[in-house]
């Protein structure tokens, strides 16, 4: 019975999918975690007599035909790249970015990557770098005698140092906007990289047209909304249930028919 394969692809369906949404529960409190969707199509379908086709030699033509499903499968796993909360957090080093753009970070391959988390800190040369202690491009240097950080919107750092009365300039951050963010490749530890899908970064000032400006002092918070996820999740659960029912009800008409004397 084909009832049975389609059940089971059913079922393999929704069990992504809560995959998917509890990996977005699970990051609910990851700083600029950007939640994901799964998305399903459905599989190729059987003519058991085609549509269009002529039912006799006059030349009538049959309307609908009989075409059977053969279930579904997952197609993608799209991520929603929009705005999170802001979390103020009052540490100097901590910045958010308002609007498009992600940070430029020199990862250890070489390669740069891409990330929206800002809980940023020093190097034991004063350097800013991530919580992994990668150099957030294009290299901010803050010299061991500066007493305050400063950072505008516009991503420029000025640090004051022990006995001037005016900020020196130490440096400016770098935004890079792409136009398919969500077909950025996810590595872990809030990183991405760029693929032949999202296309080639374009590198800017923060602030400047099509770019985000910088927000000292704050997290961007993870765009998950965990009421919307609890309920998706129920949903999952219902239809993997509806699935199992089909299978159930499906080996039970093959014992009737195994059962005919």
């Amino acid at each position: 019975m084909r009832s049975l394969n389609i059940g089971a692809t059913g079922m393999l369906a929704q069990q992504l999918n809560v995959e998917v949404i509890s990996n977005n529960i699970a990051n609910l409190n990851t700083t600029g975690f950007k939640r994901q969707r799964a998305e399903f199509s459905d599989l190729l379908y059987q003519n058991l007599r085609r549509v269009g086709t002529n039912s006799s030699d006059t030349g009538t033509v049959v309307p609908t035909g009989i075409q059977l499903g053969l279930g579904v499968k997952p197609s993608a796993t799209y991520r929603i790249t929009s705005q999170g909360e802001m979390n103020i957090t009052d540490n100097s080093l901590d910045v958010a970015i308002n609007g498009e753009g992600y940070f430029n970070v020199e990862l250890p391959s070489g390669e740069t990557g891409y990330t929206r988390a800002g809980a940023l800190q020093l190097s034991p040369t004063g350097d800013i770098v991530t919580p992994d202690g990668y150099t957030v491009q294009p290299g901010i240097n803050v010299p061991t005698n500066a007493v305050s950080i400063s950072i505008n919107s516009a991503g420029e750092v000025y640090v004051k140092l022990d006995g001037q009365v005016n900020a020196a300039l130490a440096g400016q951050f770098d935004l890079a906007i792409f136009p398919n963010e969500a077909g950025l490749e996810a590595i872990g530890d809030n990183y991405f990289l760029e693929t032949p899908a999202s296309g080639a970064p374009t590198n800017g000032a923060p602030n400047s047209t099509g770019f985000g400006s910088i927000l000292q002092g704050a997290l961007e918070t993870s765009n998950v909304n965990a009421v919307s996820e609890i309920t998706n999740l129920i949903t999952a659960q219902r239809a993997y249930e509806m699935n199992s029912k089909i299978l159930t009800a499906s080996d039970e008409m093959m014992r009737s028919v195994a059962n005919l004397r």
